[in-house]
C-alpha cells in the first residue's frame, strides 16, 4: 500500500461547435440537445448522486449559449406554439409537415439512424422494428436508398414515431427513468400530438436546468467548473502557425505564412469566454482548458495576462517538452514526473498533463467490458501507481481527462452502470484522493523550461493544420480575415455591426471545422461540417458587405473512411 492517498483529478470536457447558419440561422446539426438530454443530463445525475465525487466539468462557451438558447426557443413553442430554428424538433413538433417526396423521406430516415444502432436502435425493439419494415438496416448502411418499399407510400404516422423514436432513444438513463417517458416506451407507436408535445416539454426542461444543475454542484464545492476559449479555437495556432514545428518539423504548411493578428483574437476568444461563463454560473473560472488541449509558450502566457490558476495537456506535449527541456532521466521514462503540476519561469499558471492510457481506457476499451470488470481494472492501475510513487503520493496528481459527452453511446445504459460503479469506487478509495485542478494547483510543482507546442492529440497540431484540406480551411479562413481587417479600418460599419462580424468571425475560427476536414473522417459528417464551414464564412463576407470568393461554393474536402467512434474521438494509445 501507498504511504498517503494519491491525488486523482478527472476532467470531462463537454464542447459543440455554433451549428446555427450563421448568429441567428437555422441549427443544421442537432447535436447540442441531442447531447444535452443525453451525456449532460447523465453526467450532472451521476455526480448528483454521488456526494464524496469531486470532479472538474469543463465547457465551451459556445455550448453553454446554445443550450440556453434551445431552452428558450423550445419554452417559445410550448407557451405560444412559436417555430423553433431546427428542424428535426419542428417535424417532432407538427410545426413542419412530414415531407411527401422521396429523397427528403430517405434524408429524414438516414437523421433517425445517425445513433449507435446496438445500444441506440437494438436495445428498443419498435424502434428497430420501423427501420425493418423498410429494409434500412444496418447491413444497409446510414444513408442508404435502397429500401424494400417506396416511401411515398409510408403514412405520416410511421414518420412521426420514427421522429419520436429517435428522441427517446436519445433520452439519457436519467430521463427514460421519468414516468412521461416511461409511458411513451411502453406505448411503443403510434405517437399524438399530445405525446410528442409531452416529450418536447421532457426535452425542454432538461436543457433549461442543466446550467443551473451544474452551478449548485460547483456552488457546493462538488465540481470545479472550467472553461474553453469563446468558440473553441485552436489558440497557439491563431498565434503562430510555427507552433506546428516543434512536433511536426516537416509538415507542409497554409499558403498563408500567418493568421492575420492571430494574437489579438486569441485575447478576444478568452475574453469572450471568461465573460460568457461569468454570465452563466456567476463566477470567474480558475482553469482554462485551451482547445484540444493545444498549449504553447505564447499561450501560456495569454492565461497569465488574464489571470488563470492552471491549464493542461496531453502526455504527447509532456514528453515532447521534456525533451526540449531537457528532462530524460528515469523519471521520465518511467512516467513519474508525468504525475505533477508544472510551471514556466515567471508563469503563475500551473500545468497538468493527462495520462493518456487510463483516459483511453474510458474513452475506447471500457464500453464492451462489464462495469464491475472495467472499474476494477481502473482503480487497480491508480492504486498501482500510488504504489509506484509510494511515500510521494500524496505530493503527485494523476491526470484523467477526456470527452464527457461522446463515449457513452457505445456503453451500455448510456454509461450508467460503468459511472455509477467509477464514483462509488473512487469516491470511497482509502488509497486515492479525487480533487480538482484549482486544489491539485498547491502540489509542489516542476519548473518546465520550455514547451513543446502541441495539443492532447498525439502531442502534435496535425488534426487541425498540415495536411492539404486542412491547410486549404485555414487559407480561406485567413483570407476572409485580411477581409474583415479591410472593412474594420474602413470603418463602414457601426458599432453593433462591427461586434456581431467579429463574432461571426469567431464562429469561422472554431477548431471543429478542421478537425473534420480529410479523407480519413467518415463522408456524411466531412460533409456536414465542411459545408457549415463554407457557409459561416460567406456569412461573414455578407456582414462586411463583401462579395464571397467564388471557391466558397464548392466542396473542399470529401472524407471516406470509417473512422473509430464515428470520428468524435480521437485515440492516443
Amino acid at each position: 500500500m501507498a504511504n498517503g492517498q494519491l491525488n486523482v483529478v478527472l476532467c470531462w470536457h463537454m464542447h459543440q461547435p455554433w451549428y446555427r447558419n450563421g448568429l441567428d440561422g437555422e441549427y443544421r446539426l442537432p447535436w447540442v440537445y441531442l447531447h444535452g438530454i443525453k451525456d449532460y443530463s447523465d453526467m450532472a445525475a451521476h455526480l448528483e448522486k454521488h456526494s464524496r465525487m469531486r470532479s472538474v466539468v469543463n465547457f465551451a462557451p459556445v455550448l453553454l449559449e446554445q443550450i440556453d438558447d434551445y431552452a428558450q426557443q423550445l419554452s417559445a413553442f410550448l407557451s405560444k406554439g412559436a417555430p423553433i430554428q431546427d428542424k428535426l424538433l419542428n417535424l417532432l413538433a407538427g410545426v413542419e409537415p412530414v415531407p411527401a417526396d422521396t429523397a427528403a423521406r430517405a434524408e429524414l430516415i438516414a437523421e433517425c439512424q445517425r445513433c449507435h444502432a446496438p445500444t441506440m436502435i437494438h436495445t428498443h425493439a419498435p424502434f428497430q422494428r420501423l427501420f425493418k419494415m423498410i429494409g434500412a438496416t444496418d447491413e444497409s448502411g446510414v444513408g442508404s436508398k435502397h429500401f424494400r418499399c417506396s416511401l411515398v407510400y409510408l403514412s405520416d404516422q410511421y414518420f412521426l414515431d420514427l421522429l419520436t423514436w429517435y428522441h427517446l432513444a436519445w433520452l439519457g438513463q436519467s430521463l427514460q427513468d421519468l414516468p412521461i417517458v416511461q409511458r411513451l416506451l411502453q406505448q411503443g407507436s403510434e405517437f399524438s400530438a399530445a405525446d410528442r408535445r409531452d416529450l418536447l416539454g421532457v426535452i425542454r426542461d432538461c436543457l433549461a436546468n442543466l446550467i443551473p444543475r451544474y452551478r449548485k454542484l460547483a456552488e457546493a464545492g462538488r465540481v470545479e467548473l472550467s472553461m474553453t476559449p469563446y468558440m473553441h479555437p485552436i489558440v497557439p495556432l491563431l498565434n503562430d502557425f510555427n507552433n506546428l514545428r516543434c512536433s511536426l518539423p516537416d509538415a507542409p504548411m497554409p499558403q498563408t505564412t500567418h493568421y492575420p493578428d492571430g494574437e489579438a483574437r486569441s485575447r478576444w476568444h478568452l475574453q469572450q469566454g471568461i465573460d460568457v461563463f461569468q454570465r452563466y454560473f456567476g463566477m470567474k473560472p480558475q482553469g482554462v482548458w485551451l482547445s484540444e488541449g493545444g498549449i504553447s509558450e505564447d499561450a501560456v502566457s495569454l492565461l497569465d495576462e488574464l489571470g488563470i490558476r492552471w491549464t493542461a495537456s496531453g502526455e504527447g506535449v509532456w514528453r515532447n517538452s521534456c525533451r526540449l527541456s531537457g528532462y530524460d532521466g528515469e523519471d521520465e521514462h518511467s512516467k513519474r514526473s508525468l504525475f505533477m503540476p508544472y510551471q514556466q519561469v515567471d508563469s503563475k499558471v500551473r500545468v497538468f498533463f493527462r495520462d493518456d492510457g487510463l483516459s483511453d481506457l474510458i474513452g475506447f476499451k471500457y464500453s464492451t467490458w462489464h462495469a464491475r470488470d472495467a472499474v476494477a481494472d481502473f482503480v487497480q492501475h491508480l492504486e498501482n501507481i500510488a504504489v509506484f510513487l509510494n511515500h510521494n503520493a500524496s505530493n503527485q496528481v494523476v491526470s484523467i481527462i477526456l470527452d464527457g459527452e461522446n463515449a457513452w453511446e457505445y456503453y451500455p445504459q448510456n454509461g450508467a452502470y460503468f459511472l455509477d460503479a467509477l464514483y462509488a469506487a473512487l469516491s470511497n478509495s482509502d488509497q486515492i484522493k479525487m480533487v480538482t485542478f484549482a486544489e491539485a494547483s498547491n502540489l509542489p510543482t516542476r519548473t518546465l523550461p520550455a514547451i513543446c507546442a502541441g495539443s492532447w492529440v498525439y502531442g502534435s497540431f496535425s488534426t487541425w493544420i498540415g495536411s492539404p484540406d486542412k491547410n486549404r480551411g485555414w487559407d480561406y479562413l485567413a483570407a476572409a480575415k485580411v477581409a474583415f481587417d479591410a472593412v474594420m479600418a474602413a470603418g463602414t460599419l457601426d458599432t453593433q455591426q462591427q461586434a456581431l462580424a467579429s463574432r461571426q468571425l469567431g464562429i469561422c475560427e472554431g477548431s471543429d471545422w478542421f478537425w473534420w476536414f480529410g479523407d480519413y473522417n467518415p463522408a456524411d459528417s466531412v460533409r456536414d461540417f465542411e459545408r457549415l464551414f463554407r457557409q459561416q464564412l460567406s456569412k461573414l463576407y455578407e456582414m462586411l458587405g463583401v462579395d464571397a470568393p467564388a471557391y466558397l461554393d464548392k466542396p473542399m474536402s470529401q472524407g471516406g473512411a470509417g473512422a473509430e467512434n464515428a470520428g468524435t474521438m480521437r485515440r492516443n494509445t
